[in-house]
């Protein structure tokens, strides 16, 4: 099947896919409003002018956010980046709609419209739960050993509509917090609804009780804590860094980041402000993981091989930062004899490519910790036949009409929709084992990943593998007195 660049990708799907486009998000150039971050381990916080305003106080990571004349700061500042969402560049791929939540989609085949939990195959492939329809009653599944209870993810993105079904009771209301300076709440705001299907993978509950059913995340019983960085398209980097602090302080098992800068603003040479934005991001990542809470980040979706020697991905190359690339199948329910046949979707001679296959648009290279379920594309398909769309990840999204939501699924691809599998990972293991230290929570996902084509350089330790680890996490945990 054919293979385009990216910029040959931008032509094909500008014109044919016409939904919102977001994927591990894009950074201008620009600085952001006169913002900037104060390192205080270079810089005397008495030092600082009354005039320079401080927009988030981060000092237990001896980072401030802050706004006024830089100039007057004396030591080692950086200008906080826009990251901008309205960009076409944004995703791996543009969005596509799906059938609303009251079931009304084609039909697909001989038996009617598909289940929308047919369309999952992220979660089929891992035997996340025997609620899926391809196998009912076919043996023991992760859910049967743990389903996410008693953890907390922070989404760290562009807010979660939890009034869609799958997320109902999903939000906490009371922790889940705007950090950005409109005058809103946490929930999307002018950004696109990423946010909700990133919440979606990790948590959705397959709540709808419409007849095309819903969608189910990795971690249905976790708790999501929207901590919403964007106010309208555009979202600053000080505001992500301070959903990080709040979140490792709310007692979150994950952060999901979904956010990132992409090329060109990842080569030091070009852009030496990254070498101070990466002493900012590691100080934060180090404050965060003392607290115990986990930050997942997806590698970003420029096809980039991410080597210290001449790139600086950010924040997925800060140490401490958890980096997941990308993969996806080709060929799932289209295109080949058995596409009228959902329960054959994952089997036989119809997929082109595997599940695990590196997708075309991942960062790769040393930064990548493991990869995991991020979508696909065939982009001639793509810009032709509707179904080619499956290979992309499908969860929880919502329509716009005038100034009011109403839910909906989608399906999106990018390293944003990989990282979430990863952060319902870590709800499964502390559900498991609570008192799992970041590093053995990292250690116990790398060690049970698979080997998936293109090996480390695409997957880093393997190909998330969620049979493999809550079996080891089950047995170790109920060697320490723990488990369910």
């Amino acid at each position: 099947m054919a293979r385009h660049n990216r910029r040959s990708f931008l032509q094909l799907t500008g014109t044919v896919i016409g939904a919102a486009t977001l994927g591990a998000g894009t950074a201008t150039a620009t600085t952001s409003d006169s913002r900037f971050f104060i390192n205080l381990r270079d810089v005397d916080r008495s030092e600082v002018p009354d005039d320079v305003e401080i927009i988030h106080d981060l000092s237990q990571a001896d980072v401030l956010v802050a706004r006024g004349d830089q100039e007057r700061v004396n030591g080692t500042t950086v200008a906080d980046r826009v990251i901008n969402r309205g960009d076409d560049r944004t995703g791996a791929v543009k969005s596509r709609s799906g059938p609303t939540i009251d079931g009304k989609g084609s039909s697909h085949n001989h038996d009617g419209a598909p289940k929308n939990s047919e369309f999952q195959w992220d979660k089929r492939v891992q035997d996340v739960s025997n609620e899926l329809t391809d196998k009912p009653g076919g043996g023991k599944s992760i859910h049967d050993t743990t389903t996410g209870a008693g953890t907390r993810v922070a989404v760290v993105d562009s807010g979660v509509y939890d009034g869609h079904p799958d997320l109902a009771g999903v939000v906490n209301d009371e922790l889940s917090e705007n950090l950005s300076e409109d005058d809103y709440d946490w929930r999307p705001n002018g950004a696109g609804d990423h946010g909700t299907h990133v919440a979606g993978i990790i948590a959705a509950t397959n709540s709808n009780d419409g007849p095309g059913g819903g969608v189910l995340g990795t971690a249905p019983d976790t708790e999501i804590v929207s901590y919403r960085m964007f106010s309208g398209e555009e979202g600053k980097q000080g505001d992500g860094y301070a959903g990080w602090v709040k979140a490792a302080e709310a007692g979150c098992d994950a952060i999901n980041y979904s956010v990132g800068f992409p090329a060109p603003y990842v080569y030091p040479d070009d852009y030496p402000f990254l070498k101070e934005e990466l002493r900012i991001a590691e100080q934060v990542a180090a404050y965060v993981r003392s607290q115990g809470t986990v930050i997942v980040n997806s590698a970003g979706n420029d096809g980039l091989d991410m080597t210290p020697e001449s790139t600086l991905s950010l924040p997925t190359e800060a140490d401490g930062v958890f980096g997941v690339s990308s993969t996806g199948p080709i060929g799932y329910g289209w295109g080949g004899k058995h596409s009228d046949n959902e329960a054959k979707w994952l089997t036989g001679n119809r997929l082109e490519e595997p599940t695990a296959t590196p997708a075309f648009y991942t960062n790769y290279g040393s930064a990548v910790d493991v990869s995991a379920s991020g979508g696909n594309a065939d982009l001639e398909a793509l810009s032709s036949n509707p179904d080619a769309a499956n290979d992309l990840v499908y969860s929880t999204v919502y329509e716009t009409e005038g100034d009011e939501l109403s839910p909906a699924y989608g399906w999106k691809a990018g390293t944003s929709m990989a990282a979430p599998q990863v952060s319902g990972a870590v709800a499964l293991v502390r559900s498991l084992r609570p008192d799992t230290s970041v590093e053995e929570v990292e250690s116990l996902i790398q060690e049970t990943a698979s080997s998936a084509p293109g090996g480390e350089t695409y997957h880093g330790a393997g190909h998330l593998d969620l049979q493999q680890l809550v079996r080891t996490a089950d047995t170790r945990g109920r060697g320490r007195g723990g488990g369910n």
